[in-house]
C-alpha cells in the first residue's frame, strides 16, 4: 500500500499509576474498537515496557488524527485518571502539522517534521 505523503503519525507516551497495569491494559481493546471505524486511519497499536505504555497512530492526514481524538476522547479521559501522558511526538510535514499546532498546543508535543520518505 502506497501511504500518501500528507501522512501524520502521533506517538504518546503514558506512565502508568502503581497497580494500573491490568485495568489500563484491560482498556487498550477499547481504543482499537473505537478506532477501526475511522477511515483516515492507516495504524494504530499499543506497546507495553513495564509501567509505560506507548501507541504508535497514523493518519492519513492532520483533520483524520483530530478526528481521532474526538473519536476516543471519553476513553482518553478515563485511561488518563490512571496514567500519565508523559510524552507526546507528533510526525507529518510541515503543511500537517501547521493545521495541528493550534489544537493540539495543550499537549506540548515535540514537532518532527518529515524531510524525507519511500513507500511502496
Amino acid at each position: 500500500m502506497s501511504i500518501p505523503s500528507k501522512f501524520v503519525r502521533l506517538h504518546p507516551y503514558f506512565k502508568l499509576h502503581p497497580a494500573k497495569i491490568d485495568a489500563v491494559t484491560a482498556m487498550l481493546p477499547q481504543f482499537v474498537e473505537k478506532t477501526a471505524s475511522e477511515k483516515e486511519n492507516f495504524f494504530y497499536g499499543f506497546s507495553i515496557n513495564g509501567d509505560e505504555v506507548f501507541c504508535r497512530e497514523t493518519y492519513e492526514n492532520a483533520n483524520g488524527l483530530l478526528a481521532h481524538l474526538d473519536n476516543v476522547g471519553a476513553l482518553l479521559e478515563e485511561m488518563l485518571k490512571m496514567a500519565d501522558l508523559t510524552r507526546v511526538e507528533m510526525h507529518g510535514t510541515a503543511e500537517e502539522l501547521e493545521t495541528l499546532k493550534a489544537p493540539l498546543a495543550h499537549l506540548n508535543p515535540a514537532w518532527f517534521t518529515l524531510e524525507t520518505t519511500l513507500s511502496r
